[in-house]
């Protein structure tokens, strides 16, 4: 029951690092931190380059901790898919968080949408593998009649908790994108 519970576990926190990189016109940091850019050669994430933080709402100040990394970060930014343009001076890169359409905001709760079912799909896989495990459990007379509907109880208590969980999320982040 504990590994069962910490896969699950895992299906939200992965839905959470999808869905915090959401671009829902506030500054948050986890829009970028992620970039890979190319320095010396190498792919590295943002946030091993630089700090990210975000001094006003609609605003990130990037701040490489080499000063070299300025030229390749831009590059990564302007590359990205997240539309957006760095301003740059000579030891920080600023980028503007522009306001959202009402269509780039329907487009966006489309895709959480998206990413809530694909986790709820997971969730009822997650469940049903450990459902049959209870029946083989049973039909081995590994466990009796009456530990085989306690577990079946439990897994159902385990899915609807982190099912709820999906929900609360989802209900966070609609509302997030949905202000304006």
């Amino acid at each position: 029951m504990q590994d069962f519970k910490q896969k699950l576990e895992k299906i939200i926190e992965h839905l959470k690092s999808e869905v915090v990189s959401f671009r829902t016109g506030r500054a948050s940091p986890a829009l970028v931190e992620d970039l890979e850019v190319d320095y010396y050669g190498a792919k590295t994430p943002l946030k091993a380059l630089a700090s990210i933080s975000a001094p006003e709402p609609k605003q990130l100040l990037i701040q490489p901790w080499d000063k070299n990394a300025i030229q390749p970060i831009e590059k990564a930014l302007q590359s990205s898919s997240l539309g957006l343009s760095p301003v740059t001076d000579r030891e920080a890169i600023r980028l503007s968080i522009p306001v959202l359409t009402e269509e780039r905001r329907k487009e966006l709760i489309k895709m959480l949408k998206r990413h809530l079912e694909d986790a709820r799909i997971q969730m009822r896989r997650a469940r049903e593998e450990m459902l049959k495990e209870v029946e083989r459990k049973e039909k081995t007379k590994e466990i009796s009649e009456d530990e085989k509907f306690r577990q079946k109880n439990e897994v159902q208590k385990i899915v609807d908790e982190m099912n709820k969980k999906i929900e609360e999320l989802g209900a966070a982040k609609e509302k997030e994108i949905t202000t304006v």
